[in-house]
């Protein structure tokens, strides 16, 4: 089994997984290593990282020196391919017209998805955010406990490489012993923020990131994550083989030639590949989940992207990875006599209660970081160190007045200069010519600190997404419409993450560069900004108040699995996409064990 064309896909298959990215792969992963033959439908292109990254480009090397264009938003090195806030030919629209009730949404056309340009940044849910309600009365508990989760935190950390180290912060759970590689020293920005913010009582910590500081233990691990199962420990110690360790070059957002940043097209398909277990079709736009007579999933309906025809696969069971938005357009789409409403939707809350994660930024110019010596700072290509939530406490004692937590992204030291390196020196000089404003810029460059938090919000009830009455992709297929609201809750979180940062600025000895926002409106990031955008099929263990169990099979459809951020209860301020791995590994496992059965 392959890369195949729409025409050349079979009969039928244990399991059709709809999306290539972290769900995705994960899943078909899991499935095929233990036998299952899986069909992968992708909305993208083909994409090999291993060809296609310029590694040891400068922005010099890129038209217009690389800064985002419509086409390429992130900047022209960026690994998205054939994606961003908007795809064409494949629009969204927002319900009002208010800049601050407005959603964007990205996307990501490739093969593997957001996994290709993520931060890498990869945090477990702690006790806490698996039952937020039971600690403060707002949102909803998910049906199961971080213990539930916590052995699969566990493999996925094994399998895809992710450095840290263990401090002991409530509610930002530690990985046991052999888990994590060790983490890259703190940058001098990073090493100056972590000794002043001690006389705050703030925790500067190593971040947990999916990138490889060391070799991964080909030997160890195969035979811990497939005991029993030696022709996956081998397909998998071969894969492992095949990536190097970081070698601290250029930012992961690139995507990685090399292996050592976690992505799904270098992690998890190789060896999914490798089993002869996987078909593959790339550039196919799924529209619908179809339906047998018991009301069971019986496989999707998509439409070739290079001929416009449509086709049909069938499976004994079908898990939608899409990306929590994209796997609600398909079950809104999935219409039938049986859910005339959108399929798996008898509690009417498909597409409701959609989340992103709550972000604001603020900076400061830092003196004690100017002339310093030449030295090179590009370090894993994204955080070393982060602070993480560090008043769980005093929050639960109502100490504060906003009821969930937040952590701090650092952005600092000497990477490649870029037009934000100019900007601050000029608003520091005025400006300047010649042999001055080379002074001017050696002197102020690193010495620029930014501070970013990313909290969490709270499910609510205007914040959802809902099939727009009359606007079609070029597909024919029914586009989303988006509602979105912040509430108080995280304007109230906003205001006290930017006066934070203040004070950490002030702390190192720095200049703040303008004003906390008071009422936090100004400051927090639109809707969909920070690409962490879960919910819309949440889970639970009552049919009527949830659509999927804890298994992320949907209630009514028992041989349906939602592996993304769809089902999602609520978004910790932790990044996603280590849960939505884990949670995907956990579904599979017992998907096989149900297909066992002839359950499913």
């Amino acid at each position: 089994m392959a890369l195949i064309n729409a025409s050349e896909v079979k009969d039928t298959y244990d399991v059709i997984v709809v999306g290539s990215g972290a769900g995705g792969g994960q899943s078909a992963y899991t499935l095929t290593m233990e036998g299952a033959t899986v069909l992968m439908i992708e909305a993208g292109r083909n994409y090999d990282p291993l060809k296609e990254t310029a590694m040891f480009q400068t922005n010099a090397d890129a038209p217009l020196r690389g800064i985002g264009t419509p086409d390429k938003p992130r900047g022209f090195h960026d690994a998205t391919v054939d994606g961003g806030w908007q795809v064409p030919g494949e629009p969204y629209t927002n319900a009002s017209a208010k800049p601050e009730e407005q959603f964007t949404w990205w996307r990501s056309r490739m093969l593997g998805g957001r996994t290709n340009h993520w931060g890498r940044n990869s945090l477990r849910n702690g006790p806490h955010d698996f039952k937020p309600r039971s600690r403060d009365g707002l949102g909803f508990d998910w049906p199961l406990t971080y213990e539930d989760v916590a052995p699969y935190y566990d493999k996925v950390e094994m399998l895809i490489g992710v450095y840290g180290d263990a401090e002991g912060i409530e509610n930002s759970p530690d990985s046991p012993p052999g888990v994590l590689l060790p983490p890259p020293a703190p940058r001098a920005g990073e090493q100056l923020a972590r000794h002043r913010a001690r006389a705050l009582g703030i925790p500067v910590v190593p971040m947990h990131r999916a990138v490889l500081s060391t070799r991964l233990d080909d030997h160890g691990v195969p035979a811990k994550l497939h005991p029993g199962n030696p022709r996956a420990q081998r397909l998998l110690a071969d894969s492992m083989r095949a990536r190097a360790a970081c070698f601290w070059a250029t930012h992961c957002h690139r995507g990685c030639s090399i292996g050592a940043a976690y992505q799904s097209t270098t992690v998890h398909l190789p060896p999914a590949m490798a089993s002869g277990n996987l078909d593959l079709v790339t550039d196919a736009m799924v529209r619908e989940v179809t339906l047998e007579g018991r009301g069971r999933a019986s496989g999707v309906i998509f439409i070739d992207k290079k001929t416009g025809r449509e086709h049909r696969a069938r499976g004994r069971a079908v898990i939608l990875a899409a990306s929590s938005a994209e796997s609600v357009r398909i079950l809104l789409n999935s219409k039938s006599s049986t859910f005339p409403q959108g399929l798996a939707n008898s509690s009417g809350l498909v597409g409701k209660y959609i989340t992103d994660t709550v972000g604001a930024s603020f900076g400061g110019q830092i003196p004690l970081l100017e002339n310093l010596p030449l030295h090179n700072e590009d370090g894993a290509g994204g955080l070393h160190v982060y602070i993480p939530w560090w008043l769980c406490q005093e929050q639960h004692q109502g100490k504060l007045n906003f009821p969930r937590g937040y952590h701090v992204e650092f952005g600092s030291g000497r990477s490649m200069p870029g037009v934000g390196i100019a900007s601050g020196t000029v608003s520091m000089t005025g400006g300047g010519y010649g042999r001055q404003f080379k002074e001017d810029m050696r002197r102020y460059y690193g010495s620029f600190m930014s501070f970013t938090g990313r909290g969490e919000m709270i499910p609510n009830e205007k914040s959802f997404c809902e099939l727009d009455p009359s606007v079609k992709d070029r597909w024919g297929i029914p586009v989303l419409r988006f509602h979105w609201q912040w509430s108080d809750h995280e304007l109230r979180q906003v205001v006290h993450m930017q006066r934070t940062f203040a004070d950490l600025i002030v702390a190192m000895g720095g200049k703040v560069r303008g004003t906390p926002d008071p009422d936090g409106r100004r400051a927090i990031a639109r809707g969909g900004a920070v690409i962490h955008e879960v919910g819309g099929a949440i889970m639970g263990d009552d049919p009527r108040k949830s659509v999927a169990n804890q298994w992320g099979q949907t209630w009514d459809v028992k041989n349906l699995v939602l592996a993304d951020g769809a089902p999602f209860a609520s978004n910790a301020d932790k990044n996603p996409t280590l849960t939505i791995m884990a949670l995907a590994w956990r579904a599979c496992d017992h998907l096989l064990a149900e297909m066992k059965r002839g359950n499913v």
